[in-house]
Order: structure tokens, then sequence, then C-alpha cells
């Protein structure tokens, strides 16, 4: 019977020793959590028959490290979830290795050629699409044609006020002029001026050529005596003030119109001015904002994940389009995930069912993007626990060499 008992403890080191042997061996490999060999007792009724595995505990929980890639498609999760991954055999599989490329044929995939599952985005639309393989435009986007102008200035109070005709071929006709860049339906790009005239102590005309050709009609801008815009064309703000006017008030005007002649091949740009926050203060005139959308075609550069597990592609024009978010899977009861090869878990009965998220939502953690999660093993811990086991082995060893001593000697004895 003593040799029995012996045997399943040697037996059950062997086994805890492999687990052991195994979290060393991954010591350096990403997103591996370490497992436990739990050990139970054995009886026949109430006599003691040894000890076994009764369980293998994952430390899934446990997070490891963070390293620093500056890779843009390497993430770690910052807390709960999995990363979800569709084999060619439609097997889904959870993983914590962020590792991920454009394949091939423009799907997003894992380390190991995976399709990883995301929210695809709808054309046309800013929300989101069912889980499913992540699409990346990897090709030629088309051009964007310009349809708003946001243009922040301050005219400056000290300017002289014209009195003569606009010409825009003299400078002497007008008190300042500012460029700005749009583009037509083809992606190709055209030069807007706008020549502000000062017609009066608070009044400000705009006219306005694209390409050097006169375009649309003028604008009159007009300030009150404390320098704030007040009225666009005569049109006072869209939002008018309460009483009294508060010290943050910031009207909010109606935009202006201007549409371009025919353009060769291409559709009329039709333009909306966007003039809120200017100003005429004394001083020099200075700009604050210029900013024009549109753009021309541009061919897929790279993508990158954002932190909220957006994937943002970009386009040699400068133009970044989100074109999808990675989806995060939590589970009830992550412990009970079956560990299977490269790193992954599969779904178990005890588990329970994925339950998908974007990252940061529900119980799913944000990202930390350009970084990769490291292995949770503490090798300190596992060398300690090698030398133990190494003890418990010898021990049950002796158990053994006794025993047989002690037959041997009850062999010579008859």
């Amino acid at each position: 019977m003593s040799f029995d008992i012996a045997l399943s403890g040697i037996q059950a080191i062997n086994e805890q020793l492999n687990t052991t042997s195994n979290n060393i061996a991954n010591a350096g490999t990403f997103g591996f959590k370490s497992s436990r060999a739990n050990f139970s007792a054995m009886y026949a009724g109430s006599r003691p028959t040894g000890a076994e595995v009764g369980s293998l505990s994952q430390s899934i929980n446990l997070g490891g490290g963070v390293l620093k890639t500056g890779r843009g498609l390497d993430a770690a999760i910052d807390g709960r979830g999995f990363f979800v991954s569709r084999d060619a055999q439609n097997t889904l599989s959870y993983s914590r290795v962020g590792i991920f490329k454009a394949g091939s044929d423009g799907y997003l995939v894992d380390s190991n050629g995976r399709k990883v599952q995301g929210y695809g985005t709808v054309p046309g639309s800013t929300a989101l699409g069912p889980v499913g393989d992540l699409k990346i435009p990897t090709g030629q986007i088309p051009a964007q044609a310009s349809t708003k102008l946001e243009y922040t200035t301050n005219l400056s109070a000290g300017w002289s006020v014209k009195t003569g005709t606009f010409n825009k071929g003299d400078s002497q006709t007008y008190n300042d002029s500012r460029t700005s860049q749009l583009y037509d339906s083809l992606g190709v790009a055209h030069t807007l001026n706008q020549y502000f005239v000062k017609t009066g102590a608070n009044t400000v005309e705009v006219h306005y050529t694209l390409d050097n050709t006169a375009v649309g009609g003028v604008t009159q801008l007009a300030f009150d005596t404390r320098g704030q815009l007040a009225t666009i064309n005569g049109n006072g703000p869209t939002n008018p003030p309460p009483t009294p006017v508060p010290a943050d008030y910031q009207p909010t005007f109606a935009t202006v119109p201007l549409t371009s002649g025919a353009i060769a091949g291409a559709n009329p740009i039709t333009l909306a001015i966007n003039y809120n926050g200017s100003t005429q203060y004394a001083g020099d005139t200075s700009i604050s904002a210029n900013k024009w959308d549109g753009s021309t075609s541009g061919t897929y550069t790279g993508v990158e994940l954002a932190s909220d597990g957006s994937l943002v592609a970009s386009y040699s024009n400068g133009s970044k389009q989100n074109v999808g978010t990675i989806a995060l899977a939590t589970f009830a009861d992550e412990a009970a995930l079956t560990a299977v090869s490269d790193t992954s878990w599969v779904a178990s009965a005890a588990s329970g069912n994925a339950l998908y998220d974007r990252p940061g939502v529900g119980m799913s953690a944000k990202l930390s993007t350009n970084s990769l999660e490291q292995s949770n093993v503490d090798i300190t811990s596992e060398l300690v626990g090698l030398m133990t086991s190494q003890r418990n082995y010898q021990a049950n060893s002796k158990v053994i060499s006794t025993e047989s001593a002690m037959m041997q000697s009850l062999m010579q004895a008859l």
C-alpha cells in the first residue's frame, strides 16, 4: 500500500513539474497566463490512497507587464477582455496577444493569420455594424469636394476706411487679403482669395475670387462697440443674447453660402463659410482658424489602433478614416476558459458565452496602444516551486526505497 501511495505522489509531482516547466518556458511569451497544479488527497472509504492533481488554476485575471513597442498595430488590454479571432474553420478563439497586421486580402489578422473580429463601419454613416471580420480599405479613396470653410479672424480696428471702388489688382482698394485651398469633385486644388475692405467705423466688406476669378457676392460684416461680430449681411446671431448678457456669451451666425462658376470636368464648388468668433480689436490682423474640408484622391499608407479600439487608416492625401473598431470579449467565468495553442483560449460550458463590446465600454477595458502585454509568470516563484517539487519528489522516492528495503529484509527473514 505504501508503494501505491508514494507512487501517486510521484505521479502528481510529475504533473506539477509539467505545469511549472510550461510556466517557465513561457516566461517570455506575450499574453501568456501562468497555471498552478492543485493537489487533492485521495481516499478509499476512510483509507488514504495518496495524492493527485485535482485541478489546474489559470491566473487569467492577473495582468502581465506592459511593454512599449512603438508599433501602431500592437495593443495591450488594460484590464478585462480578450481579442477575438476567427480561423479558416470558423472557430473563434480568444487571446490577450494584440499583434495585428493588414493581411494580403485587406482583412485585419492576428499574428497567427486568423481574422480579427470587430465592428465594421456602415457606409455613409457614423454607426457601427455587427461583429465580423474587419476589412481595411487598402486601395485608393476618391477625392472629396470642399463644402465648408471655418474662418475666424481679428480684423484690425486701426484699419483706414477705403472710399474707392474695390479692385483686386490694386492693393490700395482693400485692407487685407487671405487665401484658402479648396478642392473640386475631381480632387483638383483651387485657391480662394478673400479681400477685406473697411467701409465704415465698424463695417467690413468681403470680396471673393476663385483662381483669380471673381465669385459670389459681397459679404457685409458689422461689429458692435465691443469689437464682437454683430451681423452678417444684416442678419444677427442665431442665438440672440439673453438679458443681461453673460460674460461668456458667444454669438453664432448662419454660414455664408458661396458657389463657384463652372469647373471643367467637375461639379461647381458649393461652400459654406463660417465667420463665428471673428472680431474687430485694436492691434494687428490675425487668423485663429482657416480650416477647409475636401481632399485629393489618396492611396492607403497604413493603419493604426486607438485606445478605444478604433482602426484609423491613413492615406497619401493626409486623410484619416475610421474603418472599424476591434471587439473585446468578456466571460462570466474567465478562469474556466480552455487553453489552446497560439496563446489562446476557447469558450467552455463553464466559462459561459462570450459577451462582445467595444474597448472601454461595459466590462471591456481600454487598450494601451503601441504596447504588448507580457507574460504574468513570476520566475522567482516558479523556481522556488521547482525546488519544493524536487524535495517532495525525493521524499516520495525515499518512501519507496524504504518500503523496498523493508520488503527485502522480510524476504531474507523467511
